[in-house]
């Protein structure tokens, strides 16, 4: 029997305002242990959230950049669980009536475009750090003990749940790439997965190809890149099968995946939403964004990544476009194009010999970058790679201008010029 993956998404995006949703705690990366906290985002009796406006103008956006109706009201709830990085014993997260519904994001492939259906991104705050400590994993098994950092307790956050769409674990980091672009370009986060401030947890399941039914799923979390998102996909993918095929039933749990072993790890069955109790919270009212401000938020949302993807795509290929759009490079790209260079040449030097090289695309000039990649067989590999690497975009401007003046190749033992 031939078997289909079925894949739904639920992406945490935390947004970079400049203090947290419900008060003015700050918010940022790196701070001392528990020092970005006050009574409201640690849970005090009688302190009472304020919403942060940001934070609601920010999901609205992203609703708009992910082709989502914007609901006209939206209601905050009461997320009842108990675990130690919630010290009020509830989250504070929309549930019934959420900001942004029914969207879709466009997933170019050599086949079409797929479309991935959005069912929701919803406002919430984000619990604080649980760190385990001891272990070899640095997770809660085999762990000694497990400390708490509330400073990221409160912090604005968004989660978008797709649809059942993703047919593949390739599939799903192409998409992961697309949506974080499209995240950091809106400049509402810098979707960090290393950084926490971009989660994802991967809801699998799979069935007989042809099918349309949709068997018991697992959860996949605490999975930091896109490749391991990936593999842990493919890891939970073949166990599956495997029960199904030896006559046994999945069950709906929850996996940890270890990248360091390939290996799934079961915590605990998952929770419905009944489990949670969800009820509207009581000190909040109503979220209802005016037309205007909707409209004003729309006509900020820049060409989507695949638009631009489709855009470039005849002048290279789709695999050049996606790497130079998800990298964030086309628009240096264009700009080089359309200052003389050539397309397929323009998209080598700069998916490669510039990212190599750790030069900042935002940093090097399109015209010089066109005249380089006009002179670039003149130019010794080593010399780019070895230059680039100790200075940067000014070693770029310099191999420019000497590939301009018609030098046959870089000599090591010439001076560079004044300005660089």
């Amino acid at each position: 029997m031939t078997w289909e993956p079925v894949i739904g998404l639920e992406i945490h995006v935390q947004l970079k305002t400049r203090t947290k949703m419900f008060c003015r705690c700050a918010v940022g990366f790196g701070a001392g242990e528990n020092t970005q906290t006050c009574p409201v985002c640690l849970g005090f009796p009688g302190a009472l959230p304020v919403m942060n406006r940001r934070a609601i103008e920010w999901t609205v956006k992203l609703g708009l950049a992910l082709d989502c109706e914007i609901a006209e009201q939206a209601v905050f709830a009461r997320k009842n669980y108990f675990y130690p990085d919630l010290p009020k014993g509830y989250q504070i997260s929309q549930y019934d009536l959420p900001s942004c519904i029914n969207g879709k994001v466009l997933l170019p492939t050599a086949d079409g475009d797929r479309v991935i259906g959005i069912v929701r991104a919803h406002l919430e705050e984000d619990a604080a750090k649980t760190v385990h400590v001891g272990g070899r994993t640095g997770r809660i098994g085999g762990a000694d003990a497990s400390l708490v950092d509330y400073n990221r307790g409160g912090t604005p956050l968004v989660e978008i749940v797709t649809a059942p769409d993703v047919r593949s674990a390739e599939e799903a980091k192409r998409f992961l790439q697309l949506l974080r672009q499209t995240i950091v370009e809106l400049g509402i986060s810098d979707a960090e997965m290393e950084k926490g401030t971009l989660r994802v947890d991967a809801n699998v399941s799979v069935r007989p190809a042809g099918s349309d039914e949709l068997r018991t799923r697992t959860e996949i979390k605490n999975m930091n890149s896109f490749n391991f998102i990936a593999r842990g996909i493919e890891a939970e993918v073949e166990r599956q099968i495997a029960v199904w095929e030896s006559g046994g039933e999945v069950q709906q749990e929850t996996y940890d995946f270890d990248a360091a072993t390939g290996t799934l790890t079961p915590r605990r069955s998952k929770e419905e939403a009944d489990d949670y109790r969800y009820f509207p919270e009581p000190d909040l009212v109503p979220v209802e964004p005016p037309r205007d401000l909707v409209a004003a938020l729309r006509a900020e949302v820049p060409e989507s990544p695949a638009a631009r993807i489709r855009r470039i795509e005849p002048a290279l290929d789709l695999e050049r476009a996606t790497v130079l759009v998800t990298g964030g490079l086309d628009a240096l790209w264009d700009a080089a194009v359309a200052a003389g260079a050539d397309g397929v040449g323009t998209a080598n030097v700069v998916a490669n010999n510039l990212v190599g090289a750790g030069v900042d695309p935002a940093a090097v000039s399109a015209a010089e970058l066109a005249r380089l990649v006009e002179a670039r067989d003149r130019i010794p590999r080593s010399a780019f790679d070895e230059r680039g690497k100790s200075s940067g975009s000014r070693a770029l401007s310099t191999l420019c201008r000497r590939a301009a003046s018609g030098a046959p190749q870089w000599q090591p033992g010439v001076p560079r010029c004044s300005s660089c």
